[in-house]
């Protein structure tokens, strides 16, 4: 069974899903000097030891120490980028960037699209944003007065995957003109190839039942591939035609992608300087404030003391803050990234309680716990679990707090039922381990884009960004799992799949997409056609989430993005293997690149 001939078992037909309560029990909020003294309680405590007797038997992972030690973190020096003279700089360098964008003397409108691309992957765009709408606009109400047929094919790939990106639901039949009548795209066009890059980086914008930006990746991937075998491009578009079959701009993190970006740009013979060292100061500064947040959530997770006492669990500090810059980078988004970054810590150290180190028997009662949240149900649990359970319940508790204060909405009983419906979720796949039982692809599926913990991390972000405009109808969307937190939460767990399933299966964790495939389907499927068909299946749930972020939606662009972002940092973590669980050399350079080192500016201040 395949699974493009059984539609059925794509995203949307998925008939069984995790069942919700329709109940919340009222929460207590625990005083912050009342939370901080009980973890002091617990911190003091080794946890390690439990008290029953006998012993239970506990599992390891054998998870690598982190890379990033707390002191280290606290070393790094909050540098210079940080003064005013950097920061004037910076200022000025924008206002001649804006200028560009409004100057109406820009050599025809789609010069003014190359500018607005140019800013968008050298990171700057979110200080035009409304610039840049209003030249989206413009651009959209001249193209609907004047029918435009001689575009070349960059010209119509790049206004389609601008106008795409940025919302506009615009239709691929502006390619159908460079196809034969036979329908294959002509084959003059194999020899363009900056047409071809930029065809290929707009068919990943599309959605299901888009034919014609299927046959686009599919001819052009293949043409590229050829052109750098036969060694008939430049070496700087080579380069830049590498990185786009490695992975399309659309999947990539926003701020890595920026990094690269720069480097590219300053081979251009006719990059702009202007445009260059603007892009080079707001990547310093920006990381600057990312280093800054860093050390203040290093000083905040030492503090809780759940690494140090819980040995059997991933210390992944900087590894989640890096998740949460690849969501939101943008300086502004600082109490964002921190409260994500709590949040993700806690996930980590959870999910390794429930695949590595709780007895099914642990699991329920911490699973019940936390569905009850109540502090008297933790009195049941094992010493070790009290110290999770305290820590998650204090921090829950504080962010709805700050949210009530500040603000007057009342969020507890969205956020607790996303963790109690996660835990649901952990809690079947620990049963299915225990009782060696491998579920049918489609069950699994159901309950782990839940188990994942992508709603979890989205809900929280929805109230964090949105304290002003929260609406009932997006609320109703968050209870009932809008596509905008389903199909990136699927594209997390398949990408969490097929970059973990090996190590999963070493350590006796059956179930994962791969292995139920590969089990439904009998003794005929090769793991290489399961990689293949869940690959199949991925690109399907992006297409969803392409349409899920421009048609009918009830969210404001703000939560948009970080649902997109989610799905790219996870593209991204996963793509060479586990980059959250057993970073290597590559993931410990994308935090070095992104956090800590500089771009090497010249003498201009």
């Amino acid at each position: 069974m395949s699974l493009a001939s059984n539609p059925s078992l794509l995203p949307n037909s998925w008939s069984t899903l995790v069942s919700h309560k329709n109940h919340l029990r009222a929460p207590i909020f625990i005083h912050t000097s009342t939370s901080t003294s009980h973890l002091r309680f617990f911190a003091s405590t080794n946890v390690n030891v439990i008290s029953h007797n006998p012993l239970p038997q506990r599992n390891s992972a054998n998870y690598q120490p982190t890379h990033w030690t707390y002191d280290f973190l606290q070393s790094l020096k909050n540098d210079h980028y940080v003064d005013a003279t950097y920061k004037e700089r910076a200022m000025k360098l924008r206002e001649d960037v804006r200028r560009m964008i409004k100057d109406e003397n820009t050599a025809g409108l789609f010069t003014k699209l190359e500018l607005i691309d140019d800013i968008q992957r050298l990171g700057l765009s979110y200080h035009f944003e409304k610039e840049i709408a209003e030249a989206l606009g413009s651009f959209v109400s001249f193209e609907s007065r004047h029918e435009t047929t001689d575009r070349t094919l960059h010209e119509a790939a790049l206004i389609f995957r601008l106008l795409r990106e940025h919302g506009y639901d615009v239709s691929p039949d502006i390619f159908e003109r460079f196809k034969e009548d036979k329908g294959a795209f002509k084959a003059c066009l194999t020899k363009d190839v900056k047409g071809m890059l930029s065809l290929y980086e707009a068919s990943f914008l599309g959605f299901e039942g888009e034919h014609i930006l299927d046959e686009a990746r599919s001819s052009t991937s293949m043409h590229l591939k050829q052109m750098i075998k036969e060694e008939i491009i430049s070496k700087t578009l080579l380069e830049e035609v590498s990185h786009a079959l490695e992975l399309p701009i659309h999947h990539r993190i926003q701020r890595l992608e920026t990094r690269w970006h720069i480097d590219a740009y300053s081979k251009r013979d006719k990059a702009n300087p202007v445009l260059l060292e603007a892009a080079k100061l707001d990547f310093n500064i920006v990381q600057s404030t990312l280093r800054k947040d860093l050390q203040e959530m290093s000083r905040w997770w030492n503090g809780m003391g759940l690494a140090a006492k819980l040995s059997f669990s991933r210390d992944r500090l900087t590894e989640c803050f890096f998740w949460t810059v690849g969501m939101a980078f943008e300086p502004q988004f600082s109490n964002l990234r921190k409260g994500l970054t709590k949040v993700t810590c806690l996930i980590t150290t959870i999910d390794d309680v429930y695949d590595v180190y709780g007895t099914l028997d642990e699991l329920e009662l911490f699973t019940s716990s936390v569905e009850r949240w109540d502090i008297k149900a933790m009195e049941s649990l094992p010493e070790y679990m009290k110290m999770c359970f305290l820590a998650l319940y204090n921090t829950v508790n504080e962010m709805a707090y700050e949210v009530f204060k500040e603000h007057g909405h009342y969020i507890l009983p969205y956020l607790t039922k996303a963790w109690a419906d996660m835990l649901k979720a952990f809690l079947q796949e620990a049963k299915w381990q225990r009782d060696k039982d491998l579920p049918t692809f489609e069950d699994y599926l159901n309950n782990a884009w839940v188990s994942v913990s992508g709603v979890v991390i989205l809900v929280h972000s929805y109230f964090m960004l949105n304290h002003h405009s929260i609406t009932k109808e997006a609320l109703d969307s968050l209870q009932n799992h809008h596509n905008l937190l389903r199909t990136p939460s699927t594209i997390f767990r398949l990408c969490n799949d097929l970059g973990t399933s090996t190590a999963e299966l070493q350590r006796g964790e059956a179930a994962s997409s791969i292995v139920c495939y590969m089990n439904e389907n009998g003794n005929s499927m090769s793991e290489e056609c399961a990689y293949r068909d869940i690959g199949s299946l991925l690109d399907q749930t992006w297409k969803k989430m392409n349409k899920a972020g421009i048609v009918d939606s009830p969210f404001p662009k703000t939560f948009k993005d970080r649902a997109i972002n989610l799905a790219r940092i996870s593209q991204y973590t996963y793509l060479n293997g586990d980059g959250h669980g057993a970073p290597d050399t590559t993931s410990e350079n994308r935090i070095r690149s992104l956090i800590i080192e500089p771009i090497t500016l010249n003498n201009t201040i």
